[in-house]
């Protein structure tokens, strides 16, 4: 695979952030909007940085960064829906994107150790 935007887990990951951006558009709690936003922003970031990278050692370090950013995601939206944040059935939603890409990370960092 020869360009990050190929891979499903980047394609997903990204869809998954611009949906969180959509949907808190209009949380006036800034400091969560902005670090909910951020976390997921991390996850096609660092799939995108360590696919760029030049070795296979780079490439999973930044496949990792990205799985702990869905981690962090995750309790956001766990911590959002929680307060009111987030709806019940979006939160569901966000919640199991994130553990799909979770794992197929997962498995890609697998495949290339």
């Amino acid at each position: 695979m020869s360009r990050f935007e190929d891979l499903e887990v980047w394609k997903r990951s990204a869809r998954l952030s611009a949906s969180i951006y959509k949907g808190l558009f209009d949380l006036r709690d800034f400091g969560f909007r902005d670090q909910i936003t951020r976390s997921s922003l991390s996850v096609p970031s660092n799939i995108a940085e360590g696919h760029e990278r030049g070795s296979s050692k780079e490439a999973a370090q930044f496949f990792n960064y990205a799985k702990g950013s869905a981690g962090e995601l995750r309790t956001q939206i766990y911590i959002g829906m929680d307060i009111g944040y987030i709806d019940r059935e979006t939160g569901r939603a966000w919640l199991g994107e994130a553990e799909e890409i979770s794992k197929m990370l997962h498995g890609l960092i697998r495949s290339i150790k």
